[in-house]
C-alpha cells in the first residue's frame, strides 16, 4: 500500500506518455498492480476481505481521479501553448515607432513660448459649477451658451442655484476665476486643459477639445501689452515672416474684445481654399478683462487691469500643419499620425 501511495503522489509530475504507461501499470486489466491485488482479495478470510477490499477500492478511486486530473492539466497546458505559439509562416508585422501626438506637440510649444514671457502654468478641475463657468465671467442669464444644447450639465438638480449646479466646463476660463480669487495681483498664467460642449462631431467641431487660455493682471496693463504679447507668440509659433491682424469682436468677459488672425500658412496670404480666399486664418480670441469680472473676483478695476486670450490647440495644429479635418486628430489612423513622427521624438 505504501508503494502504491508513492506512485499515486507521483502522477502529478508525469508527462503524457509516462501517464499512459503508469495508468496501464496500475489499473490495467491484465498486468495492473492494483487490479492484481483486487483479484487476490477473493482468497482472503471474510473479515480480512472486507477491510482489504474496501481499502483497495478506495485507493482505486483515488488513482482514477488522479489520472483524470493529470490528463486535464496536460490538455489545458497544450491548448495554452498552442494559443501562444508563434506561427513562423506569418509575415512580420510592422513596428510603429512611438512619437508625441501633433496636438500634444502644439500644446507643449505654446506653453513653452508663454513660459519664456514669464507666464506660469495653472490647472483646474474639468467639472465646474455654474457660477465660475458663467456668472463670474459676466455671462448674462439668457446667454445662449447656458442652454442645455450647448452645455453638458452633470446631474442637474431642480431648483438648484448657480453655485450648486455642476457641469462639464465649456472652456478653461473658470481657472482664471480660481486664480484671481486665490490672491492679490499680479497674475500671469497660461491654462491648458480640456473643455466640453454639446457640439456635433464634424470637420471643425468636437464635443471634447483642448483649449489654452492666458491671463495677465497687473497695474498699468493695456491693449498695447496684449497686442505685443500675442504678436510675439505668433512670430515664435509660426515663424518671423507671419503677419497678424486684430479684428473687433465680442466676449462677455472682455472689453474691448478682438479676434486675432495670422496670414495663411498654406498659401502664404495669397488666398486658398483653407483660408476661404481671404489669406487670413483666425487662431484665437482675446481682449481686456472686463471690469465686472475683476470685481467678481475681488480685484479693484480702478487699480488693476489685465488681458486674456484663448485658443484651441486642435485648431492651431490644423493651421500649422494644414490638416483639413479636425476628426483626423481624434482618430487612430497610423498612416495619418506617422506623418508627424519626426516632429519630436
Amino acid at each position: 500500500m505504501d508503494v502504491l501511495r508513492q506512485r499515486l503522489a507521483a502522477i502529478a509530475t508525469l508527462d503524457a506518455p509516462a501517464l499512459e504507461a503508469e495508468e496501464i501499470a496500475v489499473l490495467g486489466r491484465k498486468q495492473g498492480v492494483l487490479t492484481h491485488q483486487l483479484k487476490e482479495v477473493a482468497a482472503l478470510p471474510l473479515e480480512e476481505k472486507r477491510v482489504r477490499g474496501a481499502a483497495l477500492n478506495a485507493l482505486k478511486i483515488e488513482f482514477e481521479a488522479a489520472f483524470a486530473a493529470r490528463r486535464a492539466a496536460l490538455a489545458a497546458a497544450t491548448a495554452t501553448a498552442a494559443a501562444h505559439a508563434t506561427d513562423r509562416s506569418m509575415p512580420g508585422r510592422r513596428a510603429w515607432p512611438g512619437s508625441l501626438h501633433p496636438v500634444t506637440v502644439v500644446i507643449d510649444d505654446i506653453v513653452a513660448i508663454f513660459r519664456e514671457l514669464g507666464f506660469a502654468v495653472a490647472l483646474g478641475p474639468e467639472i465646474e459649477n455654474d457660477e465660475r463657468n458663467f456668472t463670474a465671467l459676466n455671462f448674462p442669464p439668457d446667454h445662449p451658451a447656458l442652454d442645455m444644447h450647448d452645455t453638458l450639465f452633470v446631474a442637474p438638480i431642480a431648483g438648484a442655484t448657480t453655485d450648486e449646479r455642476l457641469l462639464m466646463r465649456t472652456h478653461t476660463s473658470p481657472v482664471q476665476i480660481r486664480v484671481m480669487r486665490e490672491g492679490p495681483p499680479p497674475f500671469r498664467v497660461v491654462i491648458p486643459g480640456v473643455a466640453y460642449r454639446n457640439d456635433p462631431f464634424d470637420a471643425s467641431h468636437a464635443p471634447a477639445f483642448s483649449q489654452i487660455e492666458g491671463l495677465a493682471v497687473d497695474e498699468g496693463i493695456s491693449f498695447v501689452d496684449l497686442k505685443a504679447t500675442l504678436t510675439h507668440f505668433a512670430e515664435r509659433f509660426f515663424g518671423a515672416s507671419v503677419k497678424v491682424r486684430f479684428r473687433p469682436s465680442f466676449f462677455p468677459f472682455t472689453e474691448p474684445s478682438a479676434e486675432m488672425d495670422v496670414s495663411c500658412t498654406i498659401c502664404g496670404g495669397t488666398g486658398c481654399g483653407a483660408c476661404k480666399g481671404t489669406g487670413w486664418m483666425e487662431i484665437l480670441g482675446c481682449g481686456m478683462v472686463h471690469e465686472q469680472v475683476l470685481r467678481n473676483c475681488g480685484i479693484d478695476p480702478e487699480r488693476f487691469t489685465g488681458f486674456a486670450f484663448g485658443m484651441g490647440p486642435q485648431r492651431m495644429t490644423m493651421v500649422r500643419y494644414g490638416v483639413p479635418d479636425i476628426r483626423l486628430l481624434y482618430g487612430g489612423d497610423m498612416r495619418f499620425l506617422a506623418q508627424f513622427g519626426g516632429v519630436r521624438a
